[in-house]
């Protein structure tokens, strides 16, 4: 028995060992009945389960428990998949442990995964896949925000429904049981951030150098950095660049080119600050190769944005509509000033993506995070700006001006300003 078939072999025992062998004697763990099996990998089992409780099909995932700290560690990670809930990442029903292993009931997704269009053969339309990786930026987004980080991102951790939309599977487990494969590395070699195989903290910025490879695969054909053996992949990912992807596709926008050398920066300050930002210069690179309207698809994906900033948390899906197709937005560079002391205008800018300093005197006096805004005293009486701001990150910003705020419905008007107001009143209490 080969090693990988000594660690699975708890599976094929007890409640597990009848269905593994094609026997149609349903079987259990925990409240759920296994009805077949739908696959196997390092991470453990999955397969086709009923809740007799909620009467659905679930994807029932198993796990070898070896430790009770094992066990401890699954069942956080669950609870933190758990809290999301998104189109685009498969919901988790529940978890718990059972005798030797751990099991966490997901959502069952009747498809197949983005790794079986990743072979030169098999795949999609550009647009197409741009569409897919534009619904993995969204859940990952949201994600991110929930304080969850994938940290295995890969072909076959998305599913396509039979809608075609894009869901995120296996958030924090996967890479949590996965076994180590060389110098305690987990994770799958072709995906990992320089930052994972130095052991250094990982974050939003790891997901998207993840996400970056996958968008390559899903476009060439071929992995960005490939190797004969574990080893040749990792030194390839900390030491080399890519072939650029339009000397393997020609016919691919050139933007496309720089979001991919962006995502796969070494350096995690880096690369996109955020997915969304990513997402941003994604349907770009939708629109020149002629899938979207521009207008009207940049509006959409602005509103599916703006509706999780807590500066827009109470305004209607149609009053965002009314405000993002009349705003402006712009990208902003890092290390860029995007407003200057004793500058005169009346523009209000809210940070949709990145982080911003405010500087005075040379020295910096606050931080402004993504939702917030600046250039309050320009928009309220026409002021000359008191304080320098400067882009600290890769920035994407709405732009309001007093005059657009005058031609919007009083509805709006009223929200946005109440919203303006509760800011100035944080930002001048006293600590």
């Amino acid at each position: 028995m080969s090693t990988t078939d000594a660690w699975q072999a708890p599976f094929w025992r007890g409640a597990y060992e009848a269905n593994a062998f094609g026997d149609t004697k349903v079987q259990t763990t925990g409240r759920y009945e296994i009805l077949s099996k739908l696959g196997q990998g390092a991470a453990g089992v999955v397969y086709l389960a009923w809740d007799p409780v909620i009467r659905r099909k679930v994807a029932l995932k198993v796990s070898q428990a070896a430790t009770a700290e094992f066990k401890d560690n699954f069942l956080y990670e669950a609870e933190s998949a758990g809290r999301l809930n998104h189109p685009n990442v498969v919901a988790v029903y529940d978890a718990g442990a059972e005798n030797d292993h751990c099991y966490i009931a997901m959502e069952f997704i009747n498809g197949t995964t983005l790794e079986s269009h990743c072979l030169k053969e098999t795949l999609l339309p550009p647009s197409r896949a741009l569409e897919i990786v534009l619904d993995i930026c969204k859940g990952l987004d949201y994600a991110h925000r929930e304080g969850v980080i994938h940290r295995d991102i890969k072909p076959s951790n998305i599913l396509l429904n039979a809608e075609g939309t894009a869901k995120i599977t296996d958030f924090g487990v996967a890479q949590m049981t996965d076994k180590t494969f060389i110098g305690g590395i987990r994770g799958t070699p072709h995906y990992l951030s320089p930052e994972q195989i130095s052991g250094k903290m990982v974050s939003p910025q790891s997901d998207i150098f993840s996400l970056g490879c996958v968008l390559y695969e899903v476009l060439a054909g071929e992995k960005p950095f490939p190797g004969e053996n574990a080893f040749g992949v990792l030194y390839n990912i900390m030491n080399t660049e890519p072939a650029p992807i339009l000397s393997i596709k020609k016919e691919l926008p050139g933007v496309l080119d720089e979001v991919i050398r962006r995502s796969l920066r070494k350096a995690p300050t880096e690369r996109y600050q955020s997915c969304m930002a990513m997402a941003y210069d994604l349907t770009v690179a939708l629109r020149s190769i002629g899938k979207l309207p521009p207008k009207q698809e940049t509006v959409k994906d602005v509103v599916d944005y703006l509706h999780n900033l807590s500066f827009f948390l109470d305004f209607r899906i149609e009053q965002l509509h009314e405000l993002a197709s009349q705003a402006s937005f712009i990208n902003v560079s890092g290390g860029k000033m995007v407003a200057s002391e004793g500058q005169i205008d009346d523009t209000l800018y809210i940070i949709l993506s990145g982080r911003a300093k405010v500087l005075k005197g040379g020295m910096e006096i606050a931080t402004i995070e993504r939702g917030e805004c600046f250039g309050e005293i320009a928009l309220l009486g026409g002021k000359p700006r008191v304080a320098n701001v400067q882009a600290e990150t890769d920035c994407i910003l709405m732009k309001i001006t007093a005059n657009l705020l005058q031609q919007l419905p009083e509805a709006i008007g009223f929200l946005f300003f109440r919203n303006f107001a509760k800011i100035l009143v944080r930002r001048l209490s006293p600590p």
